[in-house]
């Protein structure tokens, strides 16, 4: 059990049977009454989105969760296959599980995965990568105005909007939470 004053983002817990992930929590601490938590929780299995206030002297039940560093190694049907760097165990997570983030993972880059009753449920994400630019189009200067983008596609698949003066070939380098880009990275 936790307390909710307690509960930070990330943290994981039981609602009805099944893990959720803080994703956003907000302190409220108003003039009048006891204060609480508002905080918005991603439900694991299926990734639907729950908004619920939690009073921070209520404890709350918090899921027992293992975090796994593994490395990627193949995509095998529904499955995405990992290996614990530790056991060299495979893990798979499912094509579900993944979602949007099949775009962040490359072959050989290891990334921690977070197990729930012996099933993977998340697989954390670094905040900053670089990716290598494979399809871009071209454009001349003076063809728009100051501060205008285009769209790129990563060689993972990833489309991004960067500035026009990005090349194919080159490194950039993406926020993972927001899918923006944040700067050119020179080899």
């Amino acid at each position: 059990m936790i307390r909710g004053g307690d509960i930070s983002k990330g943290t994981v817990l039981l609602v009805k049977g099944t893990p959720y992930l803080i994703v956003e929590r907000e302190f409220v601490n108003p003039g009048k009454g006891s204060a609480f938590a508002r905080v918005k929780m991603k439900n694991l299995r299926d990734g639907s989105v729950l908004t619920q206030t939690i009073k921070t002297q209520d404890n709350v039940e918090d899921a027992v969760v293992d975090t796994r560093t593994s490395q990627y190694q193949f995509h095998d049907g529904d499955d995405y296959v990992f290996m614990d760097t530790e056991s060299f165990e495979q893990i798979l997570v499912t094509e579900e599980t993944m979602g949007e983030k099949k775009h962040y993972i490359r072959e050989g880059d290891e990334y921690d995965i977070v197990v729930w009753e012996e099933a993977a449920i998340d697989v954390k994400i670094p905040l900053k990568m670089i990716f290598v630019v494979a399809q871009s189009e071209n454009y001349v200067r003076g063809d728009t105005v100051s501060g205008a983008t285009k769209p790129i596609v990563t060689e993972t698949g990833l489309v991004v909007r960067v500035p026009l003066f990005i090349k194919q070939g080159e490194r950039i380098m993406v926020n993972t939470e927001t899918n923006e880009y944040q700067e050119r990275v020179n080899n």
